[in-house]
């Protein structure tokens, strides 16, 4: 009994039966593995850019000013645009087709980010690998919420964004190392070499995925899944869900309902917590104050990257666990305000503010568990949920476009001052939004269990239509 209840804990809801056990060993070797690289590329892209910016990208490109800001936010912009064609894609072209080609443009974007001769042309590689790198992260949420149960979903949604957040920690000491070895080398900066080193990694797994991505439990041929496997991998979830033609009462639906309003709100404030380590604001601090190697610049916000997979992982654990996902919400916004408030007061030693900014590696928790919540919540409708879940994140980059430039424009360095302000609201705001979204959940709970119980009562009554009727005098 004590091994069952550890099992469950660390894994997830344990298999009712062997052919269960066997399906879902199948699938998180297969689902997870090639997710979780793809991810693992489509992070150590995006943190490349800022890890190149520290190492030489902004002399050699003459950038001036919010030049660095700008690339992230044109990004974010083709982030935006390429979403929710994204996942509507999902529900035309096979996922094991979509995923890779999507990952093969990007990394021969990434090949192009490495021949650049001014930032112009940065901006246009940036827009375009944003609207190819949009079909990622909500796109996998989406397949994961096809496949795994609500027990089994916040400890797999953990891994799979751990993934990305050890792209980025990779991303630094890969950084470091082509900066010791690689400068210079064919007339090339080693910024530049970063680039080519990233595509070389990201084609193989393109091709990894063409070969073993099981599609969704309705379509899949994945070859080695047996047929009662594929029968059971749709009859373990599909009991409730509600399958609709694609058509344009999906709008009608989505809109009629709470789901996309609160869901989309959550994620759009609460993912700006990240921006501690998605602005890398502790590479531009030590390289604002000096006295730092390029190296070190390169190696120490690591740190924070290492903490966010640790939170991620016990978090997600934790949550799948107890089937509750609103405290981890409240775990990062602790640790968040903490971290700013430590940074704003200036006069803090040095040591603190590296406290701080490792600490706020806690804000990459809330991500999983958010999606993994959404999946939850919308799991009676599979349309539906890939509208909300391409929302939420469509909502957040859009917020994401301009929020950097305002509060953590690179010309605050090292203090960043209107931007500890901005993150101590962000978390107070997050709180307000996670208890709607609890209690809204909660309420259509307790609605649909009365609605459940009239249908019983009808049902077992010996004569529904006189039920109501009053009795008759004799």
């Amino acid at each position: 009994m004590r091994w069952k209840t550890i099992r469950q804990f660390l894994w997830g809801e344990v298999p009712s039966s062997k052919l269960e056990q066997r399906l879902l060993l199948k699938l998180d070797w297969f689902i997870l593995s090639y997710c979780c690289f793809m991810y693992f590329t489509n992070y150590l892209d995006r943190a490349n850019v800022n890890n190149a910016y520290v190492s030489g990208m902004k002399q050699e490109l003459n950038m001036q000013g919010n030049d660095f800001n700008k690339i992230n936010t044109i990004f974010t912009c083709g982030y935006i645009v390429g979403m929710i064609p994204n996942n509507l894609m999902l529900q035309v072209v096979p996922p094991r087709l979509w995923f890779p080609s999507m990952q093969i443009v990007w990394g021969v974007l990434t090949f192009c980010s490495s021949t650049v001769h001014n930032v112009q042309q940065l901006y246009a590689i940036r827009f375009f690998q944003g609207i190819s790198e949009a079909s990622t992260f909500v796109g996998t949420h989406y397949i994961l919420g096809s496949w795994y149960k609500s027990g089994e979903l916040g400890k797999r949604s953990g891994i799979f964004t751990s993934s990305g957040l050890a792209g980025t920690l990779f991303s630094g000491v890969l950084q470091a190392a082509v900066y010791q070895h690689l400068e210079g080398v064919g007339g090339r900066s080693g910024w530049r070499w970063l680039f080519i080193i990233d595509g070389v990694i990201t084609l193989p797994i393109a091709l990894y995925g063409f070969l073993v991505f099981p599609d969704v439990p309705s379509t899949t041929k994945a070859f080695y899944l047996s047929e009662e496997e594929r029968a059971l991998s749709q009859d373990r979830l599909d009991s409730d869900v509600v399958h609709h033609s694609l058509s344009w009462d999906l709008a009608k639906r989505v809109l009629s309902r709470w789901r996309w309003y609160g869901c989309s709100l959550l994620f759009a404030i609460s993912g700006e917590t990240e921006s501690f380590g998605s602005n890398n604001l502790m590479g531009q601090w030590l390289s604002a104050i000096g006295g730092y190697t390029v190296e070190q610049v390169d190696y120490y916000p690591s740190g924070v990257t290492a903490f966010g997979i640790a939170s991620t992982l016990v978090c997600a654990t934790w949550t799948d666990y107890t089937r509750a996902r609103w405290p981890v919400l409240v775990y990062m916004c602790f640790c968040c305000t903490v971290a700013a408030i430590c940074i704003l007061v200036w006069s803090s030693p040095t040591g603190l503010k590296f406290f701080a900014y490792y600490f706020a590696g806690a804000s990459y928790a809330g991500q999983a568990t958010t999606f993994a919540w959404a999946n939850q919540i919308c799991a009676d409708d599979y349309q539906e949920r890939a509208i909300v879940l391409a929302s939420m994140n469509m909502w957040n980059n859009a917020v994401n476009a301009w929020w950097p430039l305002l509060f953590y424009p690179a010309t605050d360095a090292p203090r960043f001052k209107r931007g500890m302000i901005a993150m101590i609201c962000t978390c107070t705001a997050t709180l307000g939004v996670t208890w709607l979204v609890w209690y809204l959940e909660r309420r259509e709970q307790r609605l649909a269990k009365r609605k459940a119980m009239k249908h019983e009562t009808r049902e077992d009554s010996p004569n529904p239509v006189e039920i109501d009727k009053p009795l008759k005098d004799e």
